[in-house]
């Protein structure tokens, strides 16, 4: 255990509530790999475990994925890029973090590259709360973060968004005066729903002393008026933004992603893993951003089937959280979990059901075929 953490780290653990016992357990923690009880979407839309029985053929509109895939140009980025898989081709991600860092407007070192943003996002709940210090996320929220808090013994404060479904940025700021990490995600998952740049910058700058604000960007590109907040990266405020290619991107099974922040807060992140980067998913990462027109299309594309299918909802009589994001929450009116398992049985995958909202369910944005069928089998489970 002293080989794994440093003087300064075990202090840091220390200050944060962990007892010496709590440290071993931790180490455990930091070296157990891919055995880490952890989730990200793809686990948490399965509810925690595979669904038994799912047809080959099924709909899946259940993980908040983007069926439109890689874009040309990363597929043909990452094909070049398969026979030299060999190598480890670190250069691949030097190359992303120099474009992100040049199109977001951040020094280079304040970019810091990953799979994806669900392992910088549990890092970072691991890296700032503890057993005193908390973790304060908005009800309904995503639950990953609180997850790795439960594990390091950090309390889990919900917050209740709104009436206009944005974060509630002041209650936030004032959950806790020892809070480690207030999560916000904007556009929010599960509701879509956006919080503006001013709430945010409120929260950055009345968070309680020691705390970070740890902003999920991960639905970012697909809002037409979220901002984002890399301008607060760049003035050094104590801020952690993650990012993902998942979504708008399509690349959600090749993992690429990135945190920004101010250097010694990500160096923070660095001690909780440690491992080369897929060159595939930074190679397609790359492709993507360079890619011209490619947010600005697929967002209209999807915003469009969005519309169309919200449209057809409040025809039939059902309340939709407004959304700006590839995901919508409609009001079925009777448990979500009965609908879930009926919407099952018409071979149509759809979103998980939260506490906060018990009577709705969370349906992704697929393809117009994919949101036909759903119309088709929604019509079918709500006249039964």
């Amino acid at each position: 255990m002293k080989d794994l953490f440093s003087a300064e780290q075990r202090r840091d653990l220390l200050h944060r509530g962990f007892t010496r016992r709590d440290l071993g357990r931790l180490a455990a923690l930091m070296t157990a790999g891919a055995a880490l009880p952890f989730y990200n979407e793809a686990a948490l839309a399965q509810g925690l475990s595979a669904m038994p029985g799912l047809p080959a053929d099924a709909v899946k509109l259940n993980a908040n994925e983007n069926p439109m895939g890689p874009c040309p140009e990363a597929i043909e980025a990452i094909r070049k890029l398969v026979p030299l898989g060999g190598r480890y081709l670190y250069q691949e991600t030097f190359a992303f973090v120099d474009a992100m860092a040049a199109i977001e407007g951040v020094p280079r070192e304040s970019v810091l590259p990953f799979a994806g943003s669900s392992d910088p996002l549990h890092r970072a709940v691991l890296a700032y709360t503890g057993p005193e210090k908390s973790f304060v996320v908005a009800d309904p929220g995503y639950e990953a973060g609180g997850k790795a808090a439960e594990f390091v013994g950090a309390r889990t404060i919900k917050v209740p968004l709104r009436k206009d479904w944005a974060h509630d940025v002041r209650a936030m700021a004032a959950a806790d005066p020892n809070a480690g990490v207030i999560y916000v995600c904007n556009p929010n998952n599960p509701t879509g729903s956006v919080t503006p740049k001013e709430e945010i910058e409120y929260l950055v700058n009345n968070k309680p002393r020691g705390a970070i604000v740890l902003l999920d960007e991960a639905y970012i590109h697909l809002s037409k008026s979220a901002e984002p907040a890399s301008p607060l990266v760049a003035a050094g405020k104590d801020l952690i933004i993650l990012r993902t290619f998942s979504k708008i991107y399509g690349m959600a099974g090749l993992r690429a992603g990135a945190a920004m922040g101010r250097p010694d807060l990500l160096a923070k992140l660095r001690g909780y893993g440690a491992g080369a980067l897929p060159a595939t998913g930074m190679a397609g990462a790359l492709a993507s951003l360079k890619a011209k027109g490619l947010v600005e299309s697929r967002r209209k594309i999807i915003a469009d089937i969005r519309e169309e299918t919200v449209a057809w909802l409040e025809k039939k009589g059902f309340d939709v959280i407004p959304s700006e994001a590839n995901m919508i929450m409609i009001d079925a009116r009777r448990p979500g979990r009965e609908v879930f398992r009926a919407m099952l049985r018409e071979k149509v995958a759809i979103g998980r059901t939260w506490p906060a909202l018990p009577n709705h369910v969370r349906v992704s944005i697929g393809t117009r075929e994919e949101m036909a069928k759903f119309r088709t089998a929604f019509g079918r489970v709500m006249n039964a």
